[in-house]
């Protein structure tokens, strides 16, 4: 393929992907939940990799269900799974005054009004389960916001991502080091912050740490922000009610070894957080990604047998 044929290739997929988030926007959410929940239907009964490493990640996660409560569980996150990806539309185009209505609930303000009147940042860790998307955009509304964003694989699509993302004021960082260095220095400036704690962080940027009690590898980057920015640190799930209630947002406390300078610690503290948070709406999760991706020596690799 020519580099020319290439961006056309790469132009037409953004443009694709921009048309549907779009159309999924003109959906009342009664009836974007329902499409999503059609696409998750097929996932459930057309063989693919989603199923497929979802079932492996729920036999690790919940050894003491039956086959049968697995198989259910798997069922009803590939559902979950389809409406993440028709609830692009409301998170990335709905005004403030149609998507932020939608939150019926707020468990554990507290917890956040105690961390801002620290007057330091808070960084929140948000990991994927329910509708993370919409984590950040009622959030920066609240309080002067710096978020990181992994680049699309598509390049045409990034604009129109980060627009979206940031239209409710928040600011956007890349995941790189000038990124790192712009997100400790408005946590540094008392700013409000969110990150994704249960992204494989590659073989450079992490440890393996028990995730269910399996080594995962465990990103180090939220420690070492805490430690360079001495901000205050929780957990934010935005659940997704039934019957396209709307959702209900917990913010959890996180336990200190989470800023721990030893790495081992401060990861499996991490993971243990991401875990209180999964059993909030374990169906909720995103159990397709690989999170036991490269195990470490001697440990199988469960997406391989």
């Amino acid at each position: 393929m020519s580099k020319a044929s290439g961006i056309n290739q790469q132009a037409w997929l953004g443009g694709l992907l921009k048309g549907l988030v779009v159309f999924f926007s003109w959906l009342p959410l009664r009836i974007n939940r329902w499409a999503g929940s059609f696409i998750g239907w097929l996932l459930w009964w057309i063989p693919n990799s989603n199923k497929r490493v979802s079932e492996k990640n729920v036999a690790v996660a919940f050894p003491e269900l039956s086959p049968q409560e697995q198989r259910r569980l798997v069922k009803r996150s590939l559902i979950h799974l389809g409406q993440v990806t028709t609830e692009l539309g409301p998170a990335w185009c709905w005004p403030e005054s149609k998507l932020l209505p939608l939150i019926k609930e707020v468990k554990g303000q507290e917890l956040l009004d105690q961390a801002r009147e620290q007057n330091k940042g808070v960084l929140l860790l948000a990991p994927h389960i329910g509708a993370w998307e919409i984590n950040g955009m009622y959030t920066s509304t609240t309080q002067a916001s710096t978020f990181l964003y992994r680049p699309p694989n598509i390049p045409s699509v990034e604009a129109f991502m980060v627009n979206a993302r940031s239209r409710y004021g928040a600011k956007l960082a890349p995941t790189d080091m000038r990124g790192v260095r712009d997100l400790v220095k408005a946590l540094k400036a008392q700013q409000l912050s969110a990150i994704l704690p249960d992204q494989d962080p590659g073989e450079k940027g992490g440890v393996y740490a028990p995730f269910f009690g399996r080594p995962a590898r465990t990103m180090t980057l939220v420690s070492k922000l805490i430690q360079k920015s001495d901000c205050a640190f929780l957990f934010v799930v935005m659940e997704r009610l039934p019957k396209a209630e709307g959702y209900r947002l917990h913010i959890l406390p996180a336990e200190a070894e989470v800023a721990s300078a030893d790495e081992a610690v401060a990861a499996a503290a991490l993971n243990r957080g991401v875990e209180a948070c999964i059993r909030i709406a374990p169906e909720q999760y995103l159990w397709s990604y690989k999170r036991y991706r490269k195990p470490p020596a001697g440990v199988d690799d469960i997406y391989k047998s």
